[in-house]
This record gives structure tokens, sequence and C-alpha cells, in this order.
């Protein structure tokens, strides 16, 4: 990990510790081994310590809705992992894909942060494990409901497999940068004051007066085209989702649910796609064993956010984020215009 100025420091230590502070405690300085890959050149890899911080930010961010890719392209240029020279193997030389790429470390970097989210997908499988075995079972014909929320978690998550697959290039190379996302940031900060707003002026209703399963196919596409907005890095995939269910009638908690549900659908998509058509990249560049620690740390720091996320949003709204989003922005662009 290379040498990380006081701003780049301070923008690190935000992305960690104010998303999500009652997960934290104070850790030691980390000892980072820098080693040339030859005398003549230095390039930058994507160690223990950066895997473990990258997996502690994909694990903590992913289901608040406070953008896990923006934090994690950000994450990626604190620790100076955003570079476009080309990795070199042991005798100096760029290493090559089999279809001729050279391998960077910002495509690495980039493919991983996606790959590690097979750590935040199992902690969803673990914690709600009857939802998704009840949609199984719907699947079967065994559940009239589990058929219902199965068939729901279909519809929403159609759109966002036709346009990410038709806008998935377009995205990295336009979108991937801090700019876009401090504007993301606060277009989606504003939104969601706008929806807490609105939502508090509604009269009360019961948890079980509108589930999962009892949603619509317009409501449930409606929810599934405002995740579509979430490609742009910074926006918030649990963010646009939450929303979306906020206006489909979903109380908090399970605006959140059905957010984590799809989310599981989702984002076990994008990373199998990711892993295959960037695999080459990532196990050319990133070895097996940061990748592997990197899905654990998600996985746990994800179970933990998920289970403080859906008691917050019952209690307090989200609100709390839209601010965090205002105070990150303004950091990204302070550094920016430095």
């Amino acid at each position: 990990m290379g040498h990380v100025s006081t701003s780049r420091f301070l923008l690190l230590i935000c992305l960690i510790c104010a998303g999500f502070t009652p997960l934290f405690s104070q850790d030691d300085d980390p000892v980072v081994d820098v080693t040339p890959l030859t005398p003549a050149y230095q390039t930058e890899d994507l160690g223990w310590w950066d895997a473990t911080l990258l997996g502690l930010v994909e694990g903590i961010t992913e289901y608040l809705p406070i953008s896990s890719t923006g934090h994690l392209i950000l994450t990626n240029a604190v620790l100076n992992l955003d570079s476009t020279d080309p990795v070199l193997d042991a005798q100096g030389n760029p290493m090559i894909t089999h279809d001729g790429e050279v391998v960077t470390l910002k495509a690495a970097a980039d493919a991983y942060a996606i790959v590690i989210q097979a750590g935040a997908i199992l902690a969803v499988v673990l914690l709600y494990w009857s939802r998704i075995w009840q949609a199984v079972l719907g699947v079967l014909g065994l559940s009239p409901n589990g058929r219902l929320l199965a068939r729901n978690l279909i519809v929403a998550f159609m759109p966002a497999a036709v346009l990410g697959l038709l806008l998935d290039d377009w995205i990295e190379s336009m979108l991937f940068a801090p700019l876009p996302i401090a504007i993301a940031l606060i277009a989606g900060g504003i939104l969601m004051l706008g929806v807490e707003s609105w939502r508090k002026k509604q009269p009360p209703q019961e948890e079980n007066v509108t589930d999962l399963h009892t949603l619509g196919i317009r409501q449930c596409l409606f929810i599934g085209f405002l995740q579509c907005f979430a490609m742009w890095p910074g926006t918030s995939r649990s963010m646009m989702t939450i929303v979306g269910g906020y206006l489909a009638g979903l109380c908090p908690a399970r605006a959140a649910e059905f957010s984590f549900l799809l989310g599981l659908i989702t984002l076990s998509a994008a990373a199998g796609y990711k892993a295959v058509s960037s695999g080459p990249e990532l196990f050319m560049a990133i070895e097996l064993g940061p990748i592997l620690l990197g899905i654990l740390v998600a996985f746990v720091s994800a179970a933990l956010a998920v289970k403080w996320l859906v008691s917050y949003l019952t209690r307090h709204g989200l609100a709390i984020f839209a601010w965090y989003r205002f105070a990150l922005a303004a950091l990204v662009l302070f550094i920016l215009v430095r």
C-alpha cells in the first residue's frame, strides 16, 4: 500500500467510521509491507491489509443506504489501488490475459470490489434463510405465499438484469470516479430527506398490513426500476429499494427486508458476472488468500450491519444517512479541489 496523504487518510477514516460507528473500536495501526517487484519498477498490489479494509467497507455499507460501490471506489483511491499502470509479474513484465488485455491494478481492484459482495450475500442467506426457504418452496409449488414472494423478487430484479448488461461497460468508464460519486451522494441524500418527510405525514400503519408477498407486479416493477438508478456509484441500491418499498406501502422493516432479499439476487448476478468477465484480471493481480479474507470480513460485518439497520430504521428512519452522505460528499469535493 503506497503513501497516503493527510487528506486521503482523513477520507479513509470517514469511510470506515462515520457510516456505522456502533460496530467499531479502535484498531492498532497496520504494518504494511511494500516490496517492489523489480529493482527498476515498483507497482502497488492489493495485500492482506487492503483486503481486510475493503471487506469491512463492503460489509458495512452494502445494505446501508450510503452506497457500497461508491465507498469501495473511494477507498481504492485512498489506498492508491486505482492505478492504471500495468501490473508486473516477477520478471517485471506486464501481465496479459488470454484475451490479450493488459492487467491493471484498477481493473483488478474494481472486480475485487464486486466479487467480495459474496460475503454480504452469505450474510443475508444466514439471517433470512426462512424467507428464502419459503420462496424456494413456492417455486416448487409447496407454498402459495412463497410463490408470490419469489415472483415479486424476480419481477423486481428484471429491470436491473437487462439494463445492467447493456450499460455495464459505459458505467465503469464514465461513473467510477470520485466526482460522479459525490454528485450521486448529494442527490441521494436530498431524495431520502424528501421521502422521509413524506412518510412521516402518512397515517400510521401496522407492520403486517402490506407484506412482501402481497405486493403487486406493478409495485415490484417500480422498485426494480428504482434499483436501476443505483448503477450510478454513490446512489446506493439499498437506498433506492428501501425508498421504493416505502412508496409501495411497506413499513421500514419490511422495506429493508425486501431490499435485502432483492439484493441477494442482484448481488449474486453482479458478482457472478464480474467473476466470469474479469476473473483473469482479478486472479492474476490478486492472490487467492486476500480474496477469501475480504469475503469473510464482508460476511461478518454485513451480518452485523443488517441486524442494526432494521432496528434503526424502525425507530428513526433514513434521515441520518442523508446527512452522512452530504458530509462525505463535501469531504470528497474538498479533496478534489485542493
